[in-house]
């Protein structure tokens, strides 16, 4: 029985494991049937784990969730404001940056436990707007900041980590410039590094396309001789007509 028990376990992470990649590949609501290919295990295995695709995301991301939960509580705890505003920010980008599918299953409504999950909602809601009342009353986050701009850091770092996936130097550097625009005082740090794959992309947009100097044709040349030597001829005949 105990051999049962260690089998079960690892299906169940084999089909979390999948559905992570699948939803970050296909979104949430990738066919259940993909899921269960990519674990290794029949559809029913997948179904007597999570009837249901909810109970599958919840589960496929209770950690990522988990985190973000722990790191609103030390920041609304956190002495310090500023320090605990931008820890958020920078673990929910970090999160974005490590599971693509994470935003959409974190903003994902799910209608078996409706009442729940607007009650953790309106909570965390409440902290996050108490959180930047302290930043904006200690002077460091700028007073006309709202707190639905987190959204838009979120949505323009989630675009950028899917356009880049592999190079997480920019969604850093983006951070770091969302931060800078978010403090009320110039920021007191360097930016991190720039990424290497962005230099070379700014580079490949601004550089002029390659032109290509075609040789001329041997009747083209003909005809600007030709054209030389008629213009030669005029200048001439109106110099001796000036002459007489």
């Amino acid at each position: 029985m105990p051999a049962l028990r260690a089998d079960a376990r690892r299906n169940r992470e084999r089909i979390l494991t999948a559905a992570r990649a699948v939803f970050a590949e296909q979104g949430i609501d990738a066919p259940m049937a993909a899921v269960a290919r990519r674990a290794g295990v029949g559809v029913a295995t997948l179904y007597r784990r999570f009837p249901t695709r909810h109970e599958l995301v919840r589960a496929a991301f209770a950690e990522q969730m988990a985190t973000c939960g722990r790191v609103l509580v030390d920041a609304v705890a956190d002495p310090d404001p500023w320090h605990g505003f931008t820890r958020l920010v920078e673990t929910a980008c970090a999160l974005q940056r490590a599971e693509r599918g994470f935003p959409a299953a974190f903003v994902a409504a799910f209608p078996g436990t409706a009442e729940v999950h607007a009650s953790a909602r309106d909570r965390a809601e409440r902290d996050f707007h108490a959180l930047v009342r302290r930043a904006q009353a200690a002077g460091a986050l700028r007073p006309d900041f709202h707190p639905s701009d987190l959204a838009l850091a979120l949505l323009a770092n989630a675009a950028l980590v899917a356009a880049v996936p592999d190079d997480p130097a920019t969604s850093r550097r983006l951070v770091g410039y969302l931060l800078d625009a978010f403090r009320a005082a110039p920021a007191r740090g360097p930016l991190p590094p720039p990424s290497s794959t962005l230099r070379l992309m700014s580079a490949s947009a601004l550089a002029p396309p390659p032109t290509t100097t075609a040789k001329p044709t041997h009747a083209a040349e003909a005809g600007r001789t030709g054209t030389r030597r008629a213009t030669a001829a005029a200048r001439a005949a109106a110099v001796r007509g000036g002459a007489g």
